[in-house]
C-alpha cells in the first residue's frame, strides 16, 4: 500500500515579542498536513484518525473556515473561484492542528493551494481569535518556488496586546521534508512580534500517531492554555490592552496588492 501523500510534522512553535517589552516562549508541537481530497481516505486508513467522528486524533471541516459542515477543499476552492484564482485550487495542501482527544484551537491555519502542474500560485492565512472569529487572507503566490514571503494588512482583532491597525508578514517554506511558517507583525513600520512553526516530516500513520500520543498527550489543550497564559505574564510585565473591536464570524480578502516572493538560489 502507497503512503500517504498527507503526514505530519514535528517540531517547535516560537513566539518572541520585541516591543513595548521583550517577551519569548517556545512549544514543542505537531501539526497535520493534510491533502483536502485525501482526508477520507486516510480516515478510512487508519485506526486513530477520523473524519467527523471522535477519535485519537480528528479532522473536523466546521473547525475551519466558514460556519457549517462543507467539505474544507471545497470551502477553499469556493474562495479561490471568489478570488479569481481557481486555478490553483487542483490540489490544496492544508497545514493545521487536528483535533486531539476531540478538541482543537488553531491561530493559524495555512492552504498551499496549486495548479495542475504542482505550483504554489496562492497562499490562504486564517487566523482565528478566542472569539469565534476567523479571517482568511487570500494571497497570490507569484513565481514561488520553495520559500514564500508575502505581506498584508491587519484586518481582524487577534490579540489584546496589538492594536487595531498594523501589517502582517507572512514566510513560508512549503511542505517538503521539512515545513516553515512564520508570521512577523509589525505596527507604524516598527516589528512589534515574530512567531515562526519549524517542524520536519513524518509520515501520516498510526504507529507515528501513537508516539506523538506519547509525547503530546494534550497538546492542542496546551496550545489555548499557553495562549492565556502568556497573555497574563505580558500583563504582567505592564504590556497595554488594546481595544476589542469586533469582526465577522468568518470573512476573507484577497489581497492584490503585488507581493514578494523568494526562491533558492
Amino acid at each position: 500500500m502507497t503512503e500517504l501523500s498527507s503526514c505530519i510534522y514535528e517540531g517547535t512553535v516560537v513566539h518572541k515579542r520585541l516591543v513595548p517589552r521583550q517577551h519569548g516562549f517556545s512549544y514543542r508541537v505537531f501539526a497535520l498536513c493534510l491533502d483536502v481530497d485525501e482526508i477520507d481516505e486516510a480516515a478510512d486508513r487508519l485506526r486513530f484518525f477520523s473524519r467527523r467522528r471522535r477519535n485519537v486524533l480528528s479532522f473536523w471541516d466546521e473547525d475551519l473556515g466558514e460556519a457549517g459542515g462543507s467539505p474544507v477543499g471545497t470551502k477553499a476552492r469556493e474562495i479561490l473561484t471568489s478570488s479569481g484564482l481557481s486555478k490553483f485550487g487542483a490540489s490544496i495542501e492544508l497545514v493545521c492542528y487536528p483535533r486531539l482527544w476531540g478538541y482543537v484551537f488553531n491561530p493559524l491555519s495555512v492552504y498551499f493551494c496549486k495548479d495542475a502542474a504542482g505550483n504554489i500560485g496562492a497562499v490562504i492565512y486564517e487566523v482565528s481569535n478566542t472569539f469565534a472569529e476567523r479571517k482568511s487572507y487570500v494571497i497570490p503566490a507569484g513565481a514561488a518556488d520553495r520559500q514564500i514571503s508575502q505581506h498584508c494588512a491587519k484586518e481582524m482583532y487577534v490579540s489584546p496586546f496589538t492594536g487595531r491597525t498594523g501589517t502582517y508578514g507572512f514566510h513560508c517554506l512549503p511542505p517538503g521534508e521539512r515545513v516553515v511558517i512564520g508570521v512577523n507583525f509589525r505596527d507604524a513600520g516598527a516589528p512589534v512580534l515574530k512567531t515562526h512553526f519549524s517542524g520536519e516530516r513524518r509520515p501520516l500513520t498510526d504507529a507515528a500517531i501513537s508516539r506523538l500520543m506519547l509525547r503530546y498527550p494534550l497538546m492542542t489543550l496546551k496550545v489555548i492554555s499557553a495562549i492565556h497564559f502568556e497573555a497574563a505574564r505580558l500583563w504582567a510585565k505592564g504590556v497595554p490592552l488594546a481595544d476589542r473591536f469586533a469582526s465577522p464570524s468568518y470573512s476573507f480578502t484577497l489581497v492584490d496588492e503585488p507581493q514578494r516572493t523568494m526562491k533558492h538560489a
